[in-house]
């Protein structure tokens, strides 16, 4: 199954989540792993498009 997003911190016998979903580019790949959900963490500094790769919202920046 393909892992969205850069990088990640999966080992051998890591447990995920999985959905439906094919790569076009990559034959015989026809499921993607969700990110931030069992063993898998999310994308660090993501801003857009959080929910997909299981990023936190960031911390507004303090204003003085």
């Amino acid at each position: 199954s393909y892992i969205p997003g850069i990088g990640h911190n999966l080992q051998e016998h890591s447990v995920v989540m999985i959905r439906g979903g094919r790569v076009k580019d990559l034959p015989g790949v026809r499921y993607h792993i969700i990110r931030g959900v069992l063993d898998t963490q999310g994308v660090a500094v993501r801003r857009q498009a959080r929910s997909k790769y299981g990023a936190k919202r960031p911390k507004a920046a303090t204003k003085k």
